[in-house]
């Protein structure tokens, strides 16, 4: 994959409205999205920031509310599909590595961890049988391949799923290089180009972020696992309010400069 597919590049932008995991509320997700239809502006971006799924049980119904909206969002006038963008989670990417289970060394372990992750709503939501899996898992590739088979079946049944997980990035930003969007955290360490998991897993290293990172003004994520609401810092802005936990999903819209100039919560 090269780097102009793992990265969205969000063009033009006079705002960027980004919105925090989702968790598989859909209808949160579908409340949040009326709002933000009339607030939307021309000039604006839009960027999910992972987790769309997991934890809840409406998974199906939450992709199809993401891919309906993209699909309203793009045919306005002066819109492009790469003005909107999704971004791979933690979920997403446990669901994707679900799908190749039967590859992994010790694949029964690695599937109760993801259990314990939440994947566990999303298999069920896809009408799969978590218990089925876990036999399975024990059994060898070959007896695994075909409950893994089953998911990714079940997964293509359902009108334009597999293309958005093809199309998942692992981070946005905008083309002047001033807004960087990720999943829940990274390396502050190393540039964007050799973050790889630490996108997904790295939630510490996102609060050590104390100067402009890669030469990005903000860094603005979407999953904090302490679900601590709207937090601004110098160089970040962290906009989990735990939905999915009992809180709220919130989208908030950037200006150029990286402050929230609007917030929309449901």
């Amino acid at each position: 994959m090269s780097q102009g597919d793992k990265y969205a590049i969000l063009r033009r932008c006079r705002r960027v409205w980004a919105v925090a995991s989702i968790h598989s509320q859909a209808q949160r997700l579908t409340a949040l999205h009326r709002s933000l239809e009339e607030q939307f502006q021309p000039g604006d971006r839009l960027v999910y920031l992972g987790n769309a799924t997991g934890h809840g049980t409406a998974a199906t119904e939450t992709i199809d509310e993401l891919l309906a909206f993209r699909r309203r969002i793009i045919a306005r006038p002066g819109m492009f599909a790469a003005d909107v963008a999704h971004l791979r989670g933690s979920q997403e990417e446990m669901w994707f590595k679900l799908l190749q289970l039967q590859l992994a060394p010790n694949p029964r372990e690695v599937l109760d961890w993801m259990l314990a992750q939440g994947v566990d709503a999303t298999i069920a939501a896809y009408g799969g049988d978590i218990g089925q899996g876990r036999a399975l898992a024990a059994q060898g590739a070959v007896a695994l391949t075909r409950w893994t088979g089953s998911l990714r079946a079940a997964m293509q049944r359902h009108a334009g799923h597999e293309a958005r997980m093809t199309a998942l990035r692992r981070a946005a930003y905008t083309d002047d290089a001033t807004l960087l969007f990720v999943h829940a955290g990274l390396d502050p360490n190393r540039p964007l180009t050799a973050q790889n998991d630490s996108l997904w897993w790295n939630a510490g290293g996102f609060g050590r972020i104390d100067h402009a990172f890669d030469g990005f003004r903000r860094v603005i994520r979407g999953f904090d696992r302490a679900h601590a609401g709207i937090r601004v810092n110098p160089f970040t802005t962290s906009i989990d309010a735990g939905c999915g936990f009992g809180g709220p999903l919130v989208a908030a819209c950037f200006d150029p400069s990286g402050e929230i100039v609007a917030i929309i919560e449901a």
